[in-house]
């Protein structure tokens, strides 16, 4: 597929940065293509526009990571710091960026007014969790994807069902989100972590296979659904960066 079929728009027109017949031909394009190679083509070439990693520099987090950036360190990585997160995260979160040499970590935050007004106390996770991942979450990421037209995320499909059938490349709004690790399973990344030495968060010896923010993350005993931890007790598996946004949906945030 020739570049020219996945113009990246200049930001002063009014063309969509992507549509779905775009995602549709890459994931065509790179069916049966390994996943260091679809990088390497994929931002070596441009096919993506502006693009950054969103990474929870999690139980998982090095891999996609380690993989990016062995094409280019330079690729902004997007953390959320939401001010729940555990301190392993935060120290792991700069353990990994020495390690793979990462040079442009973004720190994205809460606006500070919004959590005024809507989380004074700092509880709002314990009786409204959707609205406390709005505002710690959702809203920054929104701000902070403003300037990108692509973002990659370490989604795989053994984590969750909500996940099972995603394709490696899809329509976000007018952006690309691209899920490199869709189909690895646990064994493999397993064995790119012990090939490449990659560091393991503690958090994942503590019982931790699936970490969010302190609160709203219990440990998980062997043999249960690695996101089982997640808002336990709630009718929640996603933070919502991740929600698909309805088409036309003026109250739904652009990312």
């Amino acid at each position: 597929m020739a570049n020219a079929a996945l113009r990246i728009p200049d930001r002063l027109d009014l063309a969509p940065r992507f549509t779905a017949a775009d995602a549709a031909r890459l994931n065509e394009r790179f069916r049966g293509v390994d996943t260091q190679e679809m990088l390497r083509v994929a931002l070596g070439e441009g096919l993506l526009g502006e693009v950054a990693v969103v990474s929870s520099f999690g139980a998982e987090s090095a891999a996609l990571l380690h993989l990016v950036a062995s094409v280019d360190r330079s690729v902004p990585v997007l953390f959320l710091d939401t001010g729940k997160h555990f301190p392993e995260t935060i120290a792991y979160r700069d353990e990994l960026v020495r390690f793979l040499g990462l040079t442009d970590l973004r720190i994205l935050q809460p606006d500070a007014e919004r959590l005024a007004a809507r989380d004074e106390s700092g509880l709002r996770w314990s009786y409204d969790p959707d609205g406390c991942c709005e505002i710690r979450k959702v809203e920054p990421l929104a701000r902070g994807l403003a300037g990108f037209d692509a973002s990659f995320t370490g989604r795989k499909a053994f984590q969750a069902a909500t996940r099972a059938n995603l394709p490696r490349f899809e329509l976000d709004g007018d952006r690309l989100k691209v899920n490199p690790l869709i189909t690895w399973s646990k064994e493999e990344l397993d064995g790119y972590f012990a090939a490449h030495n990659l560091p393991v968060t503690p958090l994942v010896a503590m019982g931790y296979p699936s970490i969010g923010c302190q609160p709203c993350t219990n440990k998980v005993a062997p043999g249960e659904d690695p996101r089982s931890g997640r808002w336990s007790g709630w009718n929640k598996t996603e933070c919502g960066i991740h929600t698909p946004i309805p088409d036309g949906d003026p109250n739904q945030p652009v990312f």
